[in-house]
């Protein structure tokens, strides 16, 4: 699924003219008439939220993740897999470590990401680093807790089909910066199986469009989890991480994410 993030807003200017004031009649006349599909899609967004966990979804302030990562090229496996372990604190730090030793470190905080191997620490490659934030700023976690109730939030439902295996229903939601990203919600259980946001590409002008799929959902301390999730760029897999714990709520310190020296990485 594609979802164009280009605004689609315009603005027209009659000649000024004097105040009209209007009865309570015709106001309620002159109003925008009601959307039945974009309050579908906000019901919708509503029980995935609650199926998720409500409350204790949208306000967990970090999570350790543990499990395998596979990684793939051109939709093509690598060959590659790895144990890794990720710790999450929101909203904005992040620490991934690879490896059974656990020597290669990334670090996002903030802005900022780093990369440290047994070679030291340096700077993360611009267009790794760009896929990043742009995966984190448009992560389920922060569209559900930050766009929802924003001023200027819109709901499109765009109907029902067939995703990932699973009848689904699909939901778009556009910020007030016309930023949109699209939901595809299991019919019958209201677990969402895929997430997708396109963008445009700042060096090469195209078009990028970035999906999540979520499966094996399980309960962890009253949060619906998924433990396999598949990430895909234009339509290609890019990676896939099966997760074998999880944990919310640790109280993560923030030296965490701080990037190590080479030789504290070489001791992991």
């Amino acid at each position: 699924m594609c979802i164009c993030l280009a605004g689609l807003a315009g603005v027209t200017q009659s000649s000024p003219s004097s105040p009209v004031s209007a009865s309570p009649s015709e106001t309620s006349t002159q109003s925008a008439p009601v959307d039945p599909g974009a309050i579908k899609a906000k019901e919708l967004i509503g029980k995935m939220v609650q199926t998720l966990g409500g409350d204790a979804y949208l306000h967990y302030a970090d999570i350790q993740q543990e499990g395998r990562t596979n990684s793939f090229y051109h939709g093509q496996p690598t060959g590659g897999t790895a144990p890794f372990w990720r710790f999450y604190k929101f909203p904005d730090k992040e620490r991934v470590e690879i490896t059974k030793q656990r020597d290669w470190i990334i670090i996002h905080n903030g802005d900022r990401g780093t990369e440290t191997t047994f070679h030291g620490t340096k700077p993360e490659d611009d267009d790794v680093h760009r896929d990043f934030l742009l995966r984190d700023q448009y992560s389920m976690e922060k569209v559900l807790r930050t766009w929802l109730d924003a001023p200027g939030t819109t709901y499109f439902y765009d109907g029902a089909g067939f995703t990932d295996n699973h009848e689904v229903e699909n939901v778009t939601i556009a910020n007030a910066k016309n930023q949109q990203v699209t939901f595809s919600i299991d019919s019958s259980k209201y677990l969402p199986i895929r997430k997708s946001f396109t963008v445009r590409d700042p060096t090469y002008k195209e078009k990028d469009t970035y999906s999540d799929i979520y499966s094996e959902y399980r309960p962890v301390q009253g949060i619906q989890t998924p433990h396999v999730v598949t990430r895909v760029k234009n339509g290609d897999m890019v990676s896939q991480r099966f997760l074998s714990k999880v944990i919310y709520n640790q109280g993560l310190a923030d030296n965490l994410f701080v990037p190590p020296t080479a030789i504290e990485a070489k001791k992991k």
